[in-house]
């Protein structure tokens, strides 16, 4: 019995489910009708397991068990696999791909009510809440393989968890070749970091009088032998899977170092070189010793390094970031605000922050002539940073016909286009 039955559920286990699956394809195969393979789990089960003990969860997996039996046909499957985890199993929806789908949906739907009323499982008689992620796929014949009619439902889960969990989620070819396309991309952006695909391009900054100031240095990956990889692309990947940390070290080891090369030169010793920093990196515990190490290793100037940070950054523990920001000034590194007004741009934690600079986004730079609202927004957003002592860039800039709206409205500081786009190194001049 327990070969093939769960000892605390008394459902099927998996064996007995991979069993069943497998006679259902060859069912399905023979009639043509589709079916659903169900994947569900609990959200947040652990924090009960951790709070209240585990005689408690075995209480609500024992108490779920029941519930998903009362709510699907005689004939249906309904296992665990282990943990919090469920699988269902549902045959004879019609030859219809449509109305199977319209049937599986009315059953997850109905399960995810069940399972989101109150269950009297602790000890204090206090009702427990918990709420569950349900990821569905349909079959029909034996195209697919039992390991991989799962697979498709496990993906559907996720999909589900990743649309704020208490959802339901179907697998779609589609979502399985965009997961199997990240999945490739950060394998490659891993070995990139180890084969050295990286390079920093570098846009020129200049002031209202056509001077020369610094530039910003924009992350490019050039893998050998293909075509460059769009930061649109890699950047969100290197922040979901934690790669920007020692992307954005290498990025700011790499900025101190051609600092450090500049100083040699008369003409280009005062320039400053921007860089991004990313909200994860920022809120990095040892964020504050890179910079530091960063700078007394190549012994750059503090007052050349300038960090661009986005309001997602700050908005976030605004006491410890005002606090993180005023050591790394103490260095005496520069702030950037980046993207300014694309947020919740706020005067409350704007006048509190120690920021040197503001950088007004160029999506309002880009119809500043023609927009009557961003014309305003861009106006404002000067005369506010002036008020507060701010430097203000605008971004984007790639006509004359912006350039003189931005300097009759008194904007000091400009990159775009207009003065150069972004290029390695060897480019410079």
């Amino acid at each position: 019995y327990l070969a093939y039955f769960d000892s605390l559920t008394n459902l099927p286990n998996r064996r007995l489910l991979m069993d069943r699956l497998g006679q259902a394809l060859i069912a399905s195969h023979r009639t043509q009708e589709f079916g659903f393979v169900m994947i569900l789990d609990l959200d947040n089960f652990k924090v009960l397991n951790d709070t209240q003990g585990h005689d408690v969860g075995d209480r609500l997996l024992i108490e779920v068990a029941q519930r998903l039996l009362g709510n699907i046909r005689q004939e249906d499957t309904v296992s665990r696999l282990g943990g919090d985890e469920y699988v269902m199993m549902a045959e004879n929806l019609g030859t219809d791909q449509i109305s199977a789908a319209n049937q599986a949906e009315m059953i997850a739907e109905k399960i995810r009510h069940a399972l989101n009323q109150p269950y009297a499982i602790s000890h204090t008689g206090q009702a427990h809440h918990s709420t569950s992620s349900i990821g569905v796929a349909l079959f029909c014949g034996q195209a697919l393989s039992v390991d991989d009619l799962l697979k498709q439902a496990d993906v559907a889960l996720y999909q589900a968890k990743g649309a704020g969990r208490n959802a339901i989620r179907f697998f779609n070819p589609e979502m399985q070749a965009a997961i199997d396309a990240r999945s490739a991309m950060e394998v490659a952006l891993r070995n990139a970091l180890k084969q050295d695909e990286f390079q920093l391009f570098y846009q020129p900054q200049i002031d209202q009088d056509g001077r020369l100031t610094g530039a910003e240095a924009l992350l490019r990956w050039l893998p050998a032998n293909q075509a460059p990889v769009s930061p649109a692309q890699f950047i969100p990947l290197a922040e979901d899977t934690g790669l920007i940390i020692p992307m954005g070290l290498w990025v700011m080891q790499t900025a101190c170092a051609q600092l450090k090369a500049w100083a040699e030169s008369t003409q280009t010793r005062d320039l400053q070189i921007a860089i991004n920093v990313s909200a994860r990196q920022f809120r990095q515990p040892d964020f504050v010793e890179q910079v530091r190490a960063s700078l007394e290793h190549f012994g750059a100037n503090p007052a050349l390094l300038k960090l661009e940070l986005t309001e997602s950054a700050v908005l976030e523990n605004v006491e410890e970031v005002i606090g993180r920001m005023r050591e790394i000034k103490a260095l005496g590194v520069v702030f950037s605000l980046d993207d300014f007004g694309t947020g919740f741009s706020s005067l409350s934690y704007l006048k509190r922050l120690p920021l040197d600079q503001v950088k007004i986004d160029q999506s309002f730079v880009r119809d500043v002539n023609s927009d009557p609202n961003d014309a305003a927004i861009v106006r404002a957003i000067i005369a506010m940073s002036q008020s507060l002592g701010m430097q203000v860039i605008a971004e984007g800039v790639e006509t004359e016909a912006q350039l003189g709206f931005l300097k009759d409205s008194g904007c000091t500081n400009f990159q775009g286009y207009l003065f150069g786009k972004p290029m390695p190194i060897v480019e410079w001049n």
